[in-house]
C-alpha cells in the first residue's frame, strides 16, 4: 500500500471527499515527521514504534579509488515491529 492507496481507502471507509482524506493523511504524516525531527518517539499500538537512532562516525571506503574516508555520524529513523503485528503475520 502506498500513500495514494491509503488516501483512497480512508475516503472510501469514512465517506470523505478525496481532498479531505488527503488533508487528513498529510496532517498525520506531518505531525509524525515533526515528532521524529524533534527527537520524539511514535508508538502505534498493534503495529510498532518509530524512533530516531544516532549512528556513530565510522571509517568507510570510496568505491572509486579505494581510499579510506570518514563517514560522519547520522540520525536515522528506526522502526521496531510490535508483538501483535509479528504474531498476526506469523499465523
Amino acid at each position: 500500500m502506498n500513500k495514494s492507496d491509503l488516501i483512497r481507502e480512508l475516503a472510501q471507509n469514512l465517506n470523505l471527499q478525496p481532498y479531505e482524506a488527503e488533508t487528513a493523511v498529510e496532517s498525520i504524516f506531518n505531525a509524525m515527521e515533526e515528532t521524529l525531527i524533534n527527537g520524539g518517539r511514535i508508538e502505534l499500538r498493534g503495529l510498532g514504534s518509530i524512533s530516531v537512532k544516532q549512528s556513530k562516525p565510522r571509517a568507510g571506503q570510496d568505491p572509486r579509488n579505494r581510499k579510506e574516508i570518514l563517514v560522519p555520524a547520522k540520525r536515522r529513523p528506526f522502526f521496531k515491529v510490535g508483538k501483535e503485528l509479528k504474531e498476526r503475520i506469523d499465523r
